[in-house]
């Protein structure tokens, strides 16, 4: 495909119209048919994302000095982050695009560390194997020896003794998720804590998916396990502000114990013609308007939106898994947020994931073991008793020979 562009400048009126048509095939969101990539917290909180984002769209986190409103803003997000993950008046944070901007530079910190301390050679960092791709990522661009570890079959959790096998003399980090995405389960991140105290290693929790969701679940009485700054041996936290924290995209936080570890974070070069420049994370510039958004959705919704929100997401799961329980499904592990993963002893999973694409549904698989998955808005109330109907009526189809058309599922 060969696209030039125009000689002429076309209108917004038609710019739209053809940009309303293009979006015709796209996942329906808005339906509630799609349960990955979009966090749906209702219409007054898209209003807020949307105000709040256009107001400060051409603002960039780039010049504090400029706008020092952004710096402000930045500041208050994560001392309210904190606020929420047990950090102390020494934890330290900034806003980054995403879980994947927030993990590449907790490994890179976590690298300079290592290096500071003198230790060369090829540095390893060790994760579960449901840990994020982007930590493989970050590896991979930091050259950085990987070493997944298996996880308890039974559970779906970390295993702590097989973590702790893979350590050596030149392991920078040790990796738990809270929770991992493949199947919603929070890792036993206490016990990860004594292999990490026990090697004097940074300890790294990846809590994008749960960091705006745990603490507001915990607070709505559910036995959300301790997982943040609270645990001493916990260096740093990744927790997206644009998933559960309902923030437009991209936001999310990169959290440290103090300042003396974040120092390690920090790019200040003055060795060129246009004088010094610093910057925190990966980027340069930094769309004002994603920190503004997130800074407006955390004051508008407070603690008590949030766990109106959470509470939602945690009530519309149960219901959907004592729905799956019913039509014979295994539920993965014991999920406790808003993600879920699940299969059925007689139905292949991937050909059940097609049925529901052909009914409009977009969401996700796991792959280990093949398994259909679920990541809920509040939004999903609404439609809850419309997908466990059809996944009921995909079953009858499949069981009566009727696969439909293969398809591949992916998903971030």
């Amino acid at each position: 495909m060969s696209v030039k562009m125009p000689e002429q400048g076309q209108s917004w009126e038609s710019l739209s119209a053809d940009m309303q048509a293009r979006g015709g095939n796209d996942a329906k969101w808005r339906d509630g048919k799609t349960a990955v990539y979009v966090f749906n917290a209702g219409a007054d909180v898209a209003k807020v994302q949307k105000e709040a984002y256009t107001m400060y769209m051409s603002e960039n986190g780039l010049g504090p000095l400029a706008f020092p409103s952004l710096a402000q803003m930045e500041e208050e997000v994560i001392s309210m982050a904190m606020g929420l993950l047990h950090g102390s008046d020494e934890a330290v944070g900034n806003i980054t695009s995403g879980g994947t901007d927030s993990i590449t530079m907790a490994v890179y910190t976590a690298r300079q560390l290592a290096r500071s301390k003198g230790i060369t050679g090829t540095l390893n960092l060790v994760l579960p194997r449901s840990g994020h791709p982007a930590f493989a990522k970050a590896c991979k661009m930091l050259e950085i020896e990987l070493r997944r570890v298996p996880i308890n079959e039974e559970t779906y959790m970390a295993d702590p003794v097989a973590m702790d096998a893979a350590i050596d003399d030149h392991t920078m980090m040790l990796v738990g998720s809270a929770p991992n995405f493949p199947h919603g389960i929070i890792d036993p991140i206490e016990e990860l804590a004594k292999v990490a105290e026990k090697h004097d290693l940074w300890l790294h929790v990846d809590a994008c998916v749960g960091g705006y969701f745990a603490p507001f679940a915990r607070m709505n009485g559910v036995p959300v396990p301790a997982f943040d700054f609270e645990i001493p041996a916990v260096h740093s936290i990744s927790a997206d502000l644009h998933k559960y924290g309902y923030a437009a995209k991209g936001a999310s936080t990169v959290l440290f114990r103090d300042a003396s570890l974040q120092a390690h974070m920090i790019f200040d070069c003055d060795d060129w013609s246009g004088g010094r420049m610093v910057t925190p994370t990966l980027a340069g510039t930094r769309p004002g308007g994603a920190i503004a958004a997130a800074w407006a959705v955390m004051n508008f919704l407070g603690v008590e939106g949030y766990k109106a929100k959470q509470g939602a997401v945690c009530s519309v799961r149960s219901y959907i898994q004592e729905g799956l329980t019913k039509l014979g499904f295994e539920i993965l592990g014991d999920p406790l947020l808003g993600l879920i993963a699940f299969r059925h002893p007689e139905i292949d999973s991937y050909a059940l994931w097609g049925k529901l694409f052909e009914k409009g549904w977009f969401t996700s698989i796991t792959v280990e073991p093949p398994s259909l998955h679920l990541m809920l808005s509040p939004f999903h109330a609404t439609v809850s008793d419309q997908y466990l109907a059809d996944i009921q009526t995909g079953m009858a189809e499949i069981r009566a020979g009727n696969t439909g058309e293969k398809r591949e599922a992916r998903y971030n």
